[in-house]
């Protein structure tokens, strides 16, 4: 051996120029969950498991409940606070005028007289107060039934302490408390509740709503009144307002305009029944939009515009009770009656006189006979599932 020659082979490290280096056999390439850190460590990133998942599952529910919790109290309170302040409007004389209802509205039948109240368009009278719609809701829980009575308000009764003279004049000369306790005299009927709606301010109810729908029966052209246009010429060419037929959706302004049409130039045989029925249309299309989930859940933000046009001796928990009932009540077999009348003219003034066949009306709304429909236009009846208009 020479003497520079050495028992052992010398390898170098690091890196071959031109060549790489190939991997250890026993080498395990990292994970995609690993990591390898400067000093050569390795961390792994850790992943949710079910457990997580769950917990975090469960405290996403909590929230919700929480806010759903409060958003329902919110809207409680202000719902409380709109319907308190439509009791405090009612008088007290009105509230000694009705009659003591037994049990609750969930259980037991009960009537609610519905009073839709309009100033006069004549400027020498417009701070009169008409109850220019007349209707009673006769509520059967146990059979999911709500069944309407519409009363003419030109019907020509005995108003006490006032004489013979139209009936919707009772209002006027003695406020909710005469008018309850002459159409409970007229009918034979014990008022259990009254509701008194403003049309002055139905707009901003409905336009809180979010609007209601109309199913418009027929074309119409108003006569002309509040003529949308700034100038009088313009107005002068404008022939009125018009309505398509068919189901619509209808803002506060529209449904408003649709309720105070008294002529229909497209049909000269409507009368003063058939503005009636496009009055209670409106006012049951907003009472019912009026106890719908949807509005309740607005509550929080709208419970003030709601109630603002309504006076009312039900509370809180009997207008829930009275949502529930109608919801559990079938629309397609409510009930729609009306009194018949004939017109007639006493001392230049056009008037109506009840029919002689209203008894029967009376008790086919109260359940006691079979349904039958109107055979005229001014003629007492009965219908099913739909609002009566002039002419069935």
């Amino acid at each position: 051996m020479a003497s520079d020659d050495k028992p052992y082979r010398v390898y170098r490290g690091g890196r071959t120029k031109g060549k790489v280096p190939a991997v250890p056999r026993n080498r395990v390439e990292p994970s995609s969950g690993e990591r390898i850190r400067a000093g050569g460590a390795r961390r792994r990133l850790r992943i949710p498991d079910r457990r997580s998942w769950r917990l975090i599952a469960l405290v996403v529910l909590i929230g919700l409940l929480v806010l759903a919790i409060a958003w329902g109290i919110a809207g409680y309170v202000s719902f409380d606070r709109g319907v308190s302040a439509a009791q405090r409007r009612l008088p007290k004389p009105a509230r000694a005028a009705l009659s003591k209802s037994n049990g609750f509205l969930l259980s037991h039948s009960t009537t609610i007289l519905l009073l839709g109240l309009d100033s006069s368009s004549a400027a020498a009278r417009s701070g009169d107060r008409h109850s220019d719609s007349i209707m009673i809701v006769r509520t059967d829980p146990s059979h999911h039934l709500l069944a309407y009575l519409s009363i003419p308000r030109d019907l020509l009764v005995s108003v006490p302490g006032v004489g013979t003279t139209k009936i919707n004049a009772a209002y006027q000369y003695g406020g909710a408390a005469l008018a309850i306790r002459t159409i409970g005299a007229f009918t034979g009927i014990p008022i259990d509740h009254v509701v008194i709606v403003d049309f002055d301010g139905f707009k901003d109810l409905i336009n809180a709503e979010g609007g209601i729908t109309i199913d418009v029966p027929e074309r119409i052209l108003s006569n002309r009144f509040d003529c949308p246009y700034p100038t009088q010429a313009r107005c002068e060419e404008w022939k009125g307002w018009r309505f398509h037929p068919g189901v619509q959706h209808m803002g506060g302004e529209r449904a408003l305009i649709y309720s105070r049409i008294r002529e229909n130039q497209l049909n000269p045989a409507e009368n003063d029944l058939t503005r009636e029925a496009r009055q209670q249309a409106v006012a049951q299309a907003a009472a019912a939009k009026l106890l719908s989930v949807t509005t309740l859940m607005g509550l929080p933000f709208n419970g003030k515009a709601l109630f603002s046009p309504l006076t009312t001796d039900l509370s809180p928990a009997q207008l829930l009770e009275l949502g529930w009932v109608r919801f559990r009540s079938s629309s397609s077999h409510a009930l729609y009656c009306r009194l018949g009348c004939d017109a007639t003219d006493v001392g230049g003034q056009s008037v109506l006189l009840p029919s002689e066949d209203n008894r029967a009306t009376l008790a086919m709304w109260a359940g006691d006979s079979a349904p039958e429909p109107p055979n005229g236009d001014y003629a007492p009846g009965c219908a099913v599932g739909h609002p009566l208009l002039s002419g069935i």
